[in-house]
């Protein structure tokens, strides 16, 4: 089992260098705050719907970079470390039987 990558690491580590982009310039262009793109890049926060729209709208869905790419990438991210973090004690339903 792997670690899927954040999203951040994506756009720090191949997109803004393939962009010759400063993080500055980039969170000008997608109209966010230099901070809030940071925290992105740096694997603090991850990409909500509406990152994913301003992504999609900037890196252009012609070349694969649709909004459900981005929330797919953060949703295997997540889903990895709440796996690795899961209740061991969760009891199946059993149907017909009364809490």
């Amino acid at each position: 089992m792997f670690n899927p990558a954040h999203p951040g690491a994506l756009l720090r580590e191949d997109i803004l260098p393939s962009l010759h982009l400063s993080v500055t310039e980039a969170a000008a262009q997608l109209g966010v705050a230099r901070t809030t793109f940071s925290r992105l890049l740096n694997e603090r926060i991850g990409v909500s719907p509406e990152m994913a729209l301003r992504l999609e709208a900037w890196l252009g869905v012609e070349n694969g970079n649709n909004a459900d790419f981005w929330l797919a990438l953060q949703t295997a991210h997540d889903l990895w470390h709440a796996r690795k973090h899961a209740p061991k004690k969760v009891k199946p339903v059993v149907a017909g039987v009364a809490a």
